[in-house]
């Protein structure tokens, strides 16, 4: 059957988002050879400890928008891959036993017992799922592109001190980011977005330089998957096309492309980096 594309132009993948758990997802992502948020986890950890040494706290919280199942923060507490959770997940007998298989792996081996997850995302099984297993140790289930958090969710948000995506920006826009920075504006969270390269970050990094940011865009190009169709390739070609962008080498190769943007409070600005 045809992959429908989403009003963004990319491939919609709706239908393997309300699972009550995550064997479809890792199954259909791994077929797309998935793996940004594998490449990204360098960036994110060295921002962890960048926040956690500019901030001298002993617990940093991590907020993930567009965490879905909790993937970014599964990779970053367990070490593993992309590979490694699509093996691990389509060995799961049912969805009770994939929760006590994630609560003992993360026991036996959690390598950031000093940073909380958590997770924001429109599908509520996914994170239904993802807070169950432990992954996440809370989360928010809000559109905030439409409307302010509620003042249990703002609650919630206000607790981050980073906030990292691998696939959000375009679906969320600069609404949804300032909102999250609002929830605690005596001291805003840093930021770090992986985004598409068919998504102009320009009006997020305006937004946010408003609220006292500055944003610098890292080195490198990071691959997130395969086309999903022919249809997808076709469109996102067209839409790179439009804005000037030279995919020869990158998008016309047959993979959706990302650059990395690391927002923070102006305070903050000048220890921006790479991952050593």
């Amino acid at each position: 059957m045809p992959v429908p594309l989403h009003t963004t132009g990319k491939a919609s993948f709706d239908d393997i988002y309300d699972r009550p758990d995550p064997r479809d997802y890792h199954a259909r992502l791994a077929e797309l050879d998935y793996r940004i948020p594998e490449l990204a986890r360098p960036y994110f950890e060295q921002q962890i400890r960048e926040c956690r040494a500019a901030t001298g706290a002993e617990q940093l919280t991590v907020l993930d928008i567009g965490c879905s199942y909790g993937v970014n923060a599964a990779l970053l507490r367990l070490g593993a891959s992309m590979a490694d959770l699509a093996d691990l997940y389509e060995t799961g007998t049912d969805r009770a036993d994939l929760i006590r298989r994630d609560r003992a792996r993360l026991a036996a081996v959690d390598r950031l017992p000093e940073v909380r997850f958590l997770g924001m995302d429109a599908s509520r099984p996914a994170l239904e799922y993802a807070t169950a297993a432990g992954l996440l140790h809370d989360a928010v289930h809000a559109d905030l592109e439409d409307a302010e958090p509620t003042d249990a969710q703002r609650a919630v948000l206000a607790a981050a001190d980073l906030v990292i995506s691998t696939g959000c920006v375009g679906y969320v826009t600069e609404r949804t980011l300032a909102r999250i920075a609002a929830a605690r504006p005596q001291r805003p969270p840093w930021m770090a977005h992986f985004v598409l390269r068919m998504f102009d970050f320009a009006p997020i990094e305006q937004r946010l330089s408003a609220l006292g940011y500055r944003t610098v865009r890292l080195p490198g190009m990071f691959e997130q998957r395969r086309f999903a169709s022919a249809a997808e390739r076709s469109q996102v070609l067209e839409t790179l096309a439009a804005k000037g962008i030279d995919t020869a080498g990158y998008e016309a190769q047959g993979w959706l492309y990302a650059t990395l943007y690391v927002s923070r409070p102006e305070i903050t600005a000048s220890s921006q980096g790479n991952p050593s």
